[in-house]
Protein backbone atom coordinates (compact mmCIF):
# COMPACT_ATOMS: atom_id res chain seq x y z
CA UNK A 1 0.00 0.00 0.00
CA UNK A 2 1.01 3.31 -0.31
CA UNK A 3 2.91 5.49 2.47
CA UNK A 4 2.55 9.55 1.31
CA UNK A 5 4.59 12.08 2.63
CA UNK A 6 4.10 15.31 1.53
CA UNK A 7 7.08 18.59 1.96
CA UNK A 8 8.09 21.62 0.83
CA UNK A 9 5.33 23.62 2.65
CA UNK A 10 5.66 27.27 4.44
CA UNK A 11 5.23 30.74 4.19
CA UNK A 12 5.85 32.56 0.98
CA UNK A 13 4.64 36.13 -0.32
CA UNK A 14 1.69 36.33 -2.79
CA UNK A 15 3.11 36.33 -6.51
CA UNK A 16 6.40 33.60 -5.27
CA UNK A 17 6.96 29.91 -5.91
CA UNK A 18 6.98 27.27 -4.44
CA UNK A 19 7.69 23.34 -4.70
CA UNK A 20 5.98 20.46 -3.25
CA UNK A 21 7.03 17.03 -2.79
CA UNK A 22 5.24 13.68 -2.12
CA UNK A 23 7.21 10.57 -1.25
CA UNK A 24 5.46 7.39 -1.38
CA UNK A 25 7.37 4.80 0.54
CA UNK A 26 5.46 1.89 0.09
CA UNK A 27 7.00 0.62 -2.78
CA UNK A 28 4.47 0.69 -5.61
CA UNK A 29 4.29 4.34 -6.53
CA UNK A 30 4.88 3.75 -10.02
CA UNK A 31 1.55 1.51 -10.45
CA UNK A 32 -0.21 4.66 -8.72
CA UNK A 33 -2.50 7.42 -10.12
CA UNK A 34 -1.41 10.21 -8.17
CA UNK A 35 -2.81 13.94 -6.96
CA UNK A 36 -2.57 16.94 -5.48
CA UNK A 37 -5.76 17.86 -3.17
CA UNK A 38 -6.07 21.19 -0.78
CA UNK A 39 -7.88 22.31 2.12
CA UNK A 40 -8.34 26.25 2.85
CA UNK A 41 -9.74 26.81 6.74
CA UNK A 42 -13.26 26.44 6.39
CA UNK A 43 -13.94 25.09 3.09
CA UNK A 44 -14.68 22.03 1.66
CA UNK A 45 -11.05 19.81 0.06
CA UNK A 46 -10.53 20.27 -3.77
CA UNK A 47 -8.86 19.20 -6.70
CA UNK A 48 -5.48 20.38 -8.03
CA UNK A 49 -3.98 18.34 -9.99
CA UNK A 50 -3.43 14.74 -10.84
CA UNK A 51 -0.85 12.66 -12.85
CA UNK A 52 -1.71 8.77 -14.26
CA UNK A 53 0.46 6.27 -14.14
CA UNK A 54 2.48 5.43 -17.94
CA UNK A 55 -0.22 2.17 -17.30
CA UNK A 56 -2.57 4.79 -19.04
CA UNK A 57 -0.18 7.49 -20.70
CA UNK A 58 0.69 9.25 -18.05
CA UNK A 59 -1.18 12.03 -18.64
CA UNK A 60 -1.91 15.18 -16.68
CA UNK A 61 -5.01 16.85 -15.73
CA UNK A 62 -5.27 20.39 -13.31
CA UNK A 63 -8.13 22.36 -11.70
CA UNK A 64 -9.01 25.31 -13.85
CA UNK A 65 -7.60 27.96 -11.18
CA UNK A 66 -4.33 26.74 -11.59
CA UNK A 67 -3.96 25.94 -14.98
CA UNK A 68 -0.58 27.38 -16.36
CA UNK A 69 0.66 28.24 -12.82
CA UNK A 70 1.13 24.49 -11.47
CA UNK A 71 2.93 21.91 -12.85
CA UNK A 72 2.34 18.58 -11.56
CA UNK A 73 5.24 15.55 -12.46
CA UNK A 74 6.43 12.41 -11.34
CA UNK A 75 9.42 10.67 -11.00
CA UNK A 76 9.08 7.04 -11.15
CA UNK A 77 12.90 6.16 -10.39
CA UNK A 78 12.44 8.74 -6.61
CA UNK A 79 8.99 7.21 -5.76
CA UNK A 80 8.17 11.24 -5.93
CA UNK A 81 5.39 13.80 -6.93
CA UNK A 82 6.03 17.31 -7.30
CA UNK A 83 3.45 20.06 -7.21
CA UNK A 84 5.43 22.91 -8.87
CA UNK A 85 3.53 26.13 -8.14
CA UNK A 86 3.94 29.86 -9.52
CA UNK A 87 2.75 33.02 -8.61
CA UNK A 88 0.89 31.89 -5.64
CA UNK A 89 -2.10 33.94 -4.53
CA UNK A 90 -3.54 34.48 -0.80
CA UNK A 91 -6.35 32.53 -1.58
CA UNK A 92 -4.14 29.35 -1.99
CA UNK A 93 -3.31 28.85 1.28
CA UNK A 94 -3.96 25.39 2.30
CA UNK A 95 -2.77 22.48 3.58
CA UNK A 96 -2.02 20.69 0.88
CA UNK A 97 -2.51 16.74 0.43
CA UNK A 98 -0.92 13.87 -2.25
CA UNK A 99 -3.43 10.92 -2.81
CA UNK A 100 -2.43 8.11 -4.53
CA UNK A 101 -5.17 5.08 -5.67
CA UNK A 102 -5.25 2.92 -9.44
CA UNK A 103 -8.24 4.15 -11.26
CA UNK A 104 -8.46 1.69 -13.84
CA UNK A 105 -8.46 2.32 -17.30
CA UNK A 106 -7.60 5.72 -19.57
CA UNK A 107 -11.43 6.16 -19.09
CA UNK A 108 -12.07 6.36 -15.93
CA UNK A 109 -8.58 8.21 -15.07
CA UNK A 110 -10.27 11.11 -17.04
CA UNK A 111 -13.53 10.96 -15.19
CA UNK A 112 -12.47 10.43 -11.75
CA UNK A 113 -9.11 11.65 -11.49
CA UNK A 114 -10.23 15.52 -9.86
CA UNK A 115 -12.75 13.17 -7.37
CA UNK A 116 -10.89 13.04 -3.92
CA UNK A 117 -13.14 10.23 -3.44
CA UNK A 118 -11.25 7.96 -5.94
CA UNK A 119 -7.95 8.03 -3.42
CA UNK A 120 -7.56 5.50 -1.07
CA UNK A 121 -4.18 6.49 0.16
CA UNK A 122 -3.43 9.83 1.77
CA UNK A 123 -0.51 12.10 3.10
CA UNK A 124 -0.50 14.01 6.03
CA UNK A 125 -0.44 17.01 4.45
CA UNK A 126 1.81 20.34 4.43
CA UNK A 127 0.77 23.87 5.22
CA UNK A 128 1.24 26.68 2.18
CA UNK A 129 0.43 29.72 3.25
CA UNK A 130 0.54 32.89 0.94
CA UNK A 131 0.83 36.49 2.64
CA UNK A 132 -0.64 39.33 0.80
Amino acid sequence: QAQLVESGGGLVQAGDSLRLACVDSGGSFNRYDMAWFRQAPGKEREFVAATANARIGSGTKYADSVKGRFTVSRDNAKSTMYLDMKRLKPEETAVYYCAADRLGNPQRWEQYAPDQRSYHYWGQGTQVTVAP
